[in-house]
């Protein structure tokens, strides 16, 4: 099934007139744009099959192009340039050149699931997109998206320690995506979030002791002492070892 969709096709390849008679007939109004043809040649016959090797998007050969992905789209909703459907539709016919002038936008999925529960033939477009992402940084198109480089991190320590310290996660994460901490903390979201959690609008309002008993102290404790002093799963060493040879085997037999 072909795709119409005017904010897709390139504004060069688009002539429109006022007014505009073809074969005697007026076709203006709603005729008055006519696409100008062209001939791929520049296709990946096995792009398709690439793709399917990432987990989640190993049915996306079902695809039968009914939109609802796109139509049910978080991000959709709030740019119209975000398309699942259209980009399947490209993995499909191997059209890899299509999909990367879309590479700084596709590793903004959300993950809600709206597109893959409403797919009539399950084809997971949520997985699709991922992975897609992942395929545009292995290759080296495009840097690691924000969410890549948590997702490492978080399993970085999983596979290290058998679990996770949140305060290390989010401070990894934070310096290996350059972002400022302190500015975060004093004008941005952090610093809202901390208020709102810890109920200083009530310190504001001179009410000191409802802002007293909201006050956490043995958690910020908890926190900096894991951070110098690491947990870690008794007995981790050798199951580690285990998980990360099975992990590279994974990687490698997927992608070969």
């Amino acid at each position: 099934m072909a795709i119409h969709e005017k904010t897709l096709i390139d504004a060069d390849r688009l002539i429109t007139s006022d007014k505009l008679v073809v074969d005697g007939v007026d076709v203006s109004g709603h005729w008055n744009t006519m696409i100008l043809p062209r001939t791929l040649t520049d296709y990946d016959d096995d792009f398709e099959a690439k793709i399917q090797t990432y987990d989640g998007a190993e049915n996306v050969h079902r695809c039968w192009q009914c939109g609802s992905c796109t139509n049910s789209c978080t991000m959709y909703a709030q740019n119209t340039d975000f398309n699942p459907r259209y980009w399947i539709y490209l993995t499909r016919l191997g059209l890899k050149d299509e999909i990367l002038k879309d590479k700084d936008i596709i590793w903004q999925c959300v993950s809600c699931n709206k597109c893959t529960n409403i797919c009539p033939k399950d084809v997971r477009p949520e997985g699709v997109m991922k992975a897609l992402a992942h395929w545009i940084e292995e290759e080296g198109f495009g840097p690691k998206s924000n969410s890549t480089i948590f997702d490492e991190e978080f399993a970085r320590q999983c596979l290290d320690r058998g679990r996770i310290e949140d305060s290390e996660v989010m401070s990894n994460f934070f310096k290996n995506t350059k972002q400022d901490i302190v500015q975060m903390a004093l004008h941005g979201w952090l610093g809202i979030f901390v208020a709102r959690m810890n109920k200083w609008t009530e310190l504001k309002k001179g009410n000191i002791g409802k802002f007293l008993a909201r006050v956490p102290i043995m958690h910020p404790i908890h926190m900096g002492l894991s951070m110098v002093i690491k947990p870690k799963t008794k007995s981790w060493g050798r199951t580690g070892e285990v998980l990360r040879q099975y992990v590279k085997e994974q990687k490698e037999m997927a992608h070969g």
